[in-house]
């Protein structure tokens, strides 16, 4: 079957008990792939068969499209007891998540045996559907892959990508008749600001007259209350005079 770049062409093939290998072909031609795995199926008669793996086809089609996230197919591998177990534990990791060696080797009870999970992934004949690309170094990097890194990455991004919300509703829709209500939305407190109080009326002190004004208001003044001259003034005006006064004598 044709699979999108970068998978290209997928190799498949079944028993009568099931699903026995999926894999990239690489440019390899169907005899070649056949004589691969003629030491493994001793006295085996290869036989074209649309109508009988078309099912296989249908949910690969989904698969890629985020339409399917869980083969429902029977498989029959072929492989050691370890391999086999190996492989069960891979189908057990979620859609659109990752595990690494070493939590695989745990969950089939061999603590110490993360290399020896590690060969059976590379070993792994159903690709995709028994996820091997879901499992990743322990630092999270992308290790080793039978099909190579190129075509591992573009299964994860593409799982993550239907596999993540896409969208998140923000209000709860109206309970019906009888339910709990729904609960009360969500305040911020920077938005929420407390009632403006009344402000007094200031008060506001009247323009500073013009400096003409001032001094025709002064003038006016002085003539209303008949004041002489200015104490300044008058002053200088005796001084001059007792000091006039003075002289005269002197003389």
């Amino acid at each position: 079957m044709s699979a999108p770049a970068p998978l290209g062409l997928i190799f498949l093939a079944a028993t009568e008990r099931g699903l026995r290998y999926t894999e990239f072909m690489d440019r390899r031609s169907i005899k070649r792939i056949i004589a691969s795995h003629a030491a493994d199926n001793p006295g085996a008669t290869w036989e074209a068969s649309l109508l009988t793996l078309k099912g296989v086809v249908d949910q690969f089609e989904s698969y890629f499209c985020g339409a399917l996230t869980q083969f429902e197919l029977p498989l029959d591998p072929a492989g050691s007891e370890f391999q086999i177990e190996t492989w069960k534990a891979l189908r057990s990791i979620p859609y659109g998540e990752t595990r690494t060696y070493g939590e695989i080797a745990r969950a089939i009870g061999q603590p110490r045996a993360a290399r020896a999970v590690g060969l059976a992934n590379h070993d792994n004949p159903i690709v995709i559907i028994v996820p091997c690309h879901r499992v990743v170094g322990a630092d999270g990097s992308l290790t080793g892959y039978g099909g190579g890194l190129q075509r591992k990455r573009w299964l994860l991004r593409n799982e993550a990508r239907f596999a993540a919300p896409l969208f998140t509703p923000e209000r709860r829709a109206p309970a019906a008749h009888g339910t709990d209500p729904p609960a009360a939305p969500r305040r911020s407190a920077a938005v929420v600001a407390a009632p403006a109080r009344p402000q007094r009326p200031r008060a506001t002190a009247a323009p500073a007259p013009a400096p003409r004004a001032r001094a025709a208001a002064s003038t006016a003044a002085r003539r209303s209350r008949g004041a002489s001259p200015p104490r300044a003034g008058g002053r200088r005006a005796t001084l001059a005079g007792a000091r006039s006064t003075g002289r005269r004598h002197a003389r």
